[in-house]
């Protein structure tokens, strides 16, 4: 920030004592004011040469400086108002000025275009290690020694026995869905508060998706309304191939209940813990619970390999047929020889570096994550109508995204307000995933609510995430809370 003090000028400073102000405040711009102290112009050094280039020296003061009108702001402007009008008038520094005239701070565009974003690639230092080894030793095709080692380091962290890196979350549950036998015509059961890349590969295969609703409990599948579910289709004779559980914002869903009416019903689960590695259910890792599950290493994540996914199970030959289909179901034959339709969803061997070297700092990245998590909720405390994503006793999350809802009856603001009030001051926030059923594309698709209303629904309707990356900075965290607070209680 500027120290307006020490680059304030008058037309009666000598240039070279300007030029020594200039040099010593790096601000790269003075204020020049009238003797009452009202503002007149800034100075850049530009201003300063053409009065020497026209003659004037060093000794000489500012008298003859021309006047001109500078662009100047009153207090209030948002962060995006600023840049805009730094923007239409190509300038750098921004004076704002008090009803009476005087300075009271100075805009700096390297300060204010600092945009907070929701989560970002967290690099460290050990990645590029595994990814020089990779160029050194020419393995730069979808196969390797740093996708055979990060295959077993995964699996290791999550007490697993066997993983298949793969290029994303997505083409893992497309595998999982693969492997379990889904087809045209069948049905696949999905958590409906998720991203469309839970479903989307149950399409791929013609299956038809059902949603089942979140529970208020954790925000995940509801067991109450998967037995609903359950309950219609062993009636109407078509269980579905399979479940998938999705678990949020790195929370899991409760876990034992939906499991035990899977196997009631001789339906697998696939775990989609594309947004909770690192999380834990009951002591087990999130992931690790269903038949198979999946990650996600896309670049939002909490480990990233800028795109990749894995698949994960006990069950080693569904671990060895998922690496077979991923890799084009290529027979062992000299020639290329296929049987089976096949997908070229392999992890490339710099990529698996990348997640190698990623993997040996989750620990650090989900303490930063709660930590965020929990210092949103300490300093926002007083602040009744936002209530925090719940954490059951049951489950330890990594919170992922610092997730909550805004009670609009206890305020008047609403999250899609928040939003757009965090976004005028350059802080990004999102709506919660709007569910499923609620998507055009699955508008024909049946859903089951949790209760008499549809829980997902509600969250969708006042729910938001907050900037939650571990590389941000207590200055910018500090700020995003500051704007929540200005937000609701400046109302």
């Amino acid at each position: 920030m500027v120290d307006v003090e020490k680059i304030l000028i008058t037309r009666a400073t000598k240039i070279i004592d300007a030029l020594s102000a200039l040099d010593a405040s790096g601000a790269g711009v003075l204020l020049l004011t009238a003797p009452d102290g009202r503002f007149e112009r800034t100075v850049s050094d530009g201003d300063l040469r053409r009065q020497l280039l026209g003659g004037r020296r060093l000794s000489d003061t500012l008298e003859s400086l021309p006047k001109i009108e500078s662009i100047v702001a009153t207090q209030g402007l948002s962060r995006r108002d600023v840049l805009d009008l730094m923007n239409r008038h190509a300038i750098d520094h921004l004076p704002v000025l008090s009803e009476s005239g005087r300075v009271l701070q100075v805009l700096v565009r390297r300060e204010i275009d600092d945009q907070i974003l929701l989560s970002t690639p967290h690099m460290g230092d050990a990645e590029r290690e595994f990814v020089e080894e990779a160029f050194r030793t020419n393995w730069i095709a979808p196969l390797g020694p740093n996708v055979d080692s990060f295959e077993r380091e995964l699996a290791q962290c999550v007490g697993i026995q066997h993983a298949a890196a793969l290029s994303s979350g997505t083409a893992a549950i497309h595998l999982a869905l693969v492997l379990l036998g889904v087809e045209r015509g069948d049905r696949v059961f999905c958590s409906s508060l998720t991203f469309a890349a839970s479903a989307n590969p149950i399409v791929y295969q013609g299956a038809e998706p059902v949603f089942i609703d979140s529970d208020r409990e954790s925000w995940n599948m509801s067991p109450r309304a998967l037995e609903r579910a359950l309950e219609k289709a062993r009636r109407e004779g078509k269980l579905p191939k399979a479940v998938i559980v999705v678990n949020l914002y790195g929370q899991s869903a409760n876990m034992d209940p939906l499991t035990a009416l899977c196997d009631r019903y001789g339906v697998p689960v696939v775990e989609d813990a594309a947004e909770s590695l690192g999380a834990t259910y009951k002591g087990k890792a999130s992931g690790t619970l269903g038949h198979m599950g999946i990650y996600s290493f896309n670049g939002n994540k909490i480990i990233t390999t800028s795109g990749g996914g894995m698949l994960v199970s006990n069950d080693g030959a569904m671990i060895e047929r998922a690496r077979f289909l991923s890799t084009q179901a290529r027979e062992p034959a000299p020639h290329y020889q296929h049987k089976v339709i096949g997908f070229n969803y392999r992890m490339s061997n710099i990529l698996a570096g990348v997640g190698r070297g990623q993997l040996r700092v989750l620990d650090q990245r989900v303490q930063t994550r709660r930590a965020i998590f929990q210092r949103y909720k300490n300093e926002l405390s007083d602040i009744d109508a936002i209530e925090w994503m719940p954490e059951p006793e049951w489950s330890v999350s990594t919170h992922w995204l610092t997730a909550c809802t805004v009670r609009r009856r206890k305020s008047g603001i609403t999250s899609a307000v928040l939003i757009r009030r965090l976004a005028e001051e350059m802080i990004e926030a999102r709506p919660v995933w709007k569910p499923m059923h609620l998507q055009p594309v699955f508008s024909g698709c049946e859903s089951f609510d949790d209760g008499d209303d549809s829980v997902s629904e509600r969250l969708f309707a006042d729910g938001l995430c907050l900037p939650s990356s571990s590389n941000m900075s207590d200055d910018q965290l500090s700020r995003t809370i500051e704007c929540i607070r200005r937000v609701f209680l400046s109302e």
